[in-house]
């Protein structure tokens, strides 16, 4: 069984450390066999989650795209970058809009619940975004999902990559790389229980 892999990058800028980390992790993934889509929340313009705005107007379509393709997947790949010592809020919106109820009535918990998910974050400070990563860990055990302890945070991130997109440290490349394979590793096996 093949695992389907979501893979989402909290920041939308174009030149950003946590998409290149994101890719490179998603790599292993790939070597491991799983199937990855890439999502970029640039592409989901979505507004500030109010609860009266979704009274009073619903849920935007592009929440519905995004709980489908949630939905969809049997695993997660987040990469969180860290703005002031927290996770991005751009993340945090995508994530309560995503948990809203769906559609027909069902939870919008449901495409977070027991799904495998690993959590990365670079940064160009020394701790890499640990606690970026450690705060949206937090949001997505607390919406059911089974968060693997293989993470990697990648300090000094803004010297750690090549002009060609790929980390000068082979070593570091395979850590970061173990994390996605590690995450479709473990789906393949919960799949089978």
């Amino acid at each position: 069984m093949t695992v389907k892999v979501l893979a989402l990058c909290g920041s939308a800028r174009r030149d950003s450390l946590n998409r290149k980390l994101l890719e490179l992790t998603a790599r292993g993934a790939l070597d491991e066999g799983g199937e990855v889509t890439f999502i970029s929340l640039a592409d989901y313009q979505l507004p500030l989650y109010d609860g009266d705005f979704e009274k009073e107007q619903g849920v935007p379509g592009k929440v519905r795209e995004l709980q489908g393709l949630f939905a969809e997947s049997a695993a997660l790949l987040i990469a969180s970058p860290e703005h002031n010592g927290g996770y991005a809020a751009l993340l945090k919106n995508a994530i309560d809009w995503v948990s809203r109820p769906r559609e027909r009535g069902e939870s919008g918990v449901l495409p977070f619940a027991g799904k495998v998910a690993a959590v990365v974050s670079a940064s160009p400070g020394p701790m890499g975004g640990i606690r970026a990563m450690l705060g949206t860990r937090g949001v997505l055990e607390k919406l059911g999902a089974r968060v693997i302890p293989q993470g990697f945070s990648l300090g000094a991130a803004h010297l750690a990559f090549t002009e060609e997109g790929s980390l000068g440290d082979g070593k570091v490349d395979g850590e970061v790389r173990l994390v996605g394979a590690a995450r479709v590793g473990v789906a393949t096996r919960l799949s089978r229980q």
